[in-house]
Order: C-alpha cells, then sequence, then structure tokens
C-alpha cells in the first residue's frame, strides 16, 4: 500500500530535523536524495516544509542566549543579552532599546503569521515531456501536464489554483464553506467537490469535467468564488447559464473559451476521458487531423515535428501513441500514409511523398 500523503509529510519533517540535529553525514545525504528521487510527491512535501522551516529559522533571535532544545519558561526573556541588567545610568537606553526590538520582533511574528494566512502559497513547474503529482494538504490532487504552471493559495475561505501555464487535472475533496477555485487569465473554474482539467494557451482556455459539476466564469463575473451561488440545475446534454453570467458544467462537458466568446459541448464520459489519457503518459486521437496531432507531440517533446505540405495536415487518423515517443509515431505515420520525414537540427519535416518526388526532380 502507498503511503499516504500524511505519512509522507511526517517522513519529510524527519529528514529536515536530522539534517538540523548538526550529526549529518554524506550517507545520510545520500540516502536523502534517494528517498527524494524515489517519487514526486516526496520532493513536493520535502520542498514545502523546508520552504516553512527556512521561514521558521528567523524565529531563533528570539531564542539568543538558550541553548539548543532549551524551551524558556514565559518570564524568562530576560536571559537574551539584550535584556541583562546593567548600571543604572545607562538602564533607560536598555529598556528603550528592549522596547524597540520587542516591536520589531512581534511585527515580524504577525508579518511571518500574516505570510502563511495569506493567500500566497508555494508554485509548482514540470519540465517539457514530464508529469508531476502534486498533493495538497486538504486531501485534493493535482496532476500537472508537461511544461505546466501553477502558484497554490489556501486560506480560511477558499482554495486558489493559479494556472500560468499548460495543464493540470484537479481530483478535488469536499469542503463546502471553502471553493476550489481555478484561476487562468481572466477565466475561472469554481468546485466544491468534483474531478475536472483545465488547459491555458495564452488566453485560450479549456476545461473538461469527468466528475461532479463546476461552475465556468470570467473574472469578472465575481469577486471570490463564493461570492456566487447559482442554484442551476444541468442534464448530459445541456448547460444552464447563471444570472451572474456563469454557467454551470456537469460531468462529459467540454468548454472552449477565448477572445471571440465561449463554446460548451456535451460528450459522452469516455471521450472525455480520451482527452485526459495524457495522465497515463498516452496520447489517443479519433480522426484526428494530423496537424492537430503534431500539436500535441510537439507539447511533450523538445524535438519539433513540423508539417511542410499542407496536404499532409489534412490527414485525419486514430489511435493511442505515448507521448515522448515521437520517433515512432512519425515511422507510423510514414508506414501508413504517403508521407516523407526528414531529419533536420531538432525537428523532423513531414511533407508528402508527391511532393517530395517533385522536388528530387527539380533539385536534379
Amino acid at each position: 500500500m502507498s503511503p499516504s500523503s500524511r505519512q509522507i509529510e511526517e517522513r519529510a519533517a524527519a529528514w529536515l530535523a536530522r539534517r538540523d540535529s548538526g550529526t549529518w553525514s554524506q550517507d545520510d545525504e545520500r540516502r536523502l536524495q534517494e528517498w527524494l528521487d524515489a517519487s514526486t510527491a516526496h520532493a513536493v512535501a520535502f520542498i514545502r516544509l523546508e520552504s516553512a522551516w527556512n521561514q521558521a529559522l528567523r524565529l531563533k533571535a528570539l531564542g539568543a542566549g538558550i541553548g539548543r532544545g532549551v524551551i524558556p519558561p514565559h518570564d524568562a526573556w530576560q536571559a537574551s543579552p539584550f535584556f541583562t541588567a546593567a548600571p543604572a545610568a545607562v538602564q533607560p537606553a536598555r529598556r528603550g532599546f528592549a522596547r524597540a526590538l520587542v516591536a520589531c520582533v512581534a511585527a515580524a511574528l504577525v508579518a511571518m503569521l500574516g505570510w502563511y494566512g495569506s493567500t500566497r502559497g508555494p508554485s509548482y513547474r514540470t519540465p517539457v515531456g514530464q508529469i508531476a503529482s502534486v498533493p495538497l494538504a486538504d486531501g485534493s490532487q493535482i496532476t500537472l501536464n508537461t511544461n505546466s504552471a501553477i502558484r497554490v493559495a489556501v486560506d480560511t475561505r477558499e482554495r486558489t489554483v493559479r494556472l500560468d501555464q499548460g495543464e493540470a487535472f484537479f481530483e478535488v475533496a469536499k469542503d463546502p464553506s471553502r471553493p476550489f477555485v481555478v484561476t487562468a487569465g481572466s477565466k475561472r473554474v469554481i468546485a466544491v467537490g468534483t474531478k475536472f482539467s483545465v488547459r491555458r494557451s495564452g488566453d485560450d482556455v479549456r476545461v473538461f469535467v469527468t466528475e461532479g459539476k463546476v461552475r465556468f466564469e470570467e473574472e469578472s463575473a465575481g469577486s471570490s468564488g463564493s461570492s456566487s451561488h447559482d442554484e442551476a440545475s444541468t442534464d448530459g446534454n445541456s448547460f444552464t447559464q447563471g444570472s451572474n453570467g456563469s454557467i454551470l458544467l456537469p460531468a462529459g462537458t467540454i468548454v472552449r473559451a477565448g477572445d471571440s466568446g465561449v463554446l460548451v459541448q456535451t460528450k459522452p464520459l469516455d471521450e472525455v476521458e480520451e482527452y485526459l489519457s495524457w495522465r497515463s503518459g498516452y496520447l489517443v486521437f479519433r480522426e484526428t487531423l494530423l496537424a492537430d496531432a503534431v500539436g500535441e507531440f510537439n507539447r511533450y517533446n523538445d524535438v519539433k515535428i513540423v508539417i511542410e505540405d499542407p496536404e499532409v495536415a489534412t490527414i485525419a487518423l486514430s489511435g493511442r501513441f505515448r507521448a515522448t515517443n515521437f520517433e515512432a509515431f512519425v515511422r507510423l505515420i510514414e508506414d501508413g500514409f504517403p508521407v516523407r520525414a526528414r531529419r533536420g537540427d531538432r525537428k523532423i519535416i513531414l511533407s508528402s511523398i508527391h511532393a517530395a518526388k517533385i522536388q528530387a526532380a527539380t533539385a536534379r
């Protein structure tokens, strides 16, 4: 049985505490790296706790003069050298400095507590060709697709994820008191407990809903996820627009939104799942134009496929392909269609065999 998020965080905390104990060895470092490399969830938990750990180090000033592992009594802060006895002549100055120091420390504590309770939070990013799982403290799970970046913020009113680029699939833990809000540019997707994906390319956004319901809106439609409550009903073949311009979307819905407007489609659930096959490392195409299929492959690979001939771009294909195995995809295209592939510098150029023959004849 795989460890829970709580167990992973406890293990990450144990590693951090051991590293700060003063007995850290090269063998400890090697074992830590092995643990981090074993799972993305391990690395995410460690980075998150390490950030909090580093913030907490600022509090060491409060314990100046106190031995390691010793917690001073409530009335024993004078143990700091700043508060020790001094001649009467300098006592007022010391007391003034002490009061200033206490005020500074108090301000730092307030700022630090505010930092933890604010809307700022950790950021996560995946490189080209990589997929990562990000567990959240509330029990929700985020799966990041290739070349994607998000920022997470959780407070007592709302759980917010800002999708800066790429795509992410969300499995939202139910918490009616704290809506789960995903923002992508000026678009917002709001849920309480559901499963859906949001994909962003510049100002264009796509949403795929696989479970439950979500509300889609422009950011100007409401100031926060908890400020709008549309009591709209939907079925499997329609969607309902709320009074504030938002759209309530059931499972099986695909939304495409851009500057030109919003298109809502209802699809069989298994077809929607095919769009999200990237979660298992595969791309599934169903009578897809080669130009669109190539566009998907280029998201996952540094070597880009380029279509030189418009005739090739309109070829329709179906199949299931591993997203990072572009070479196998190109070979299948060459074997199954009148297409020729030429290898260049970090690119593969596709053209029709007919056009290639004309080029060869012209060259002679």
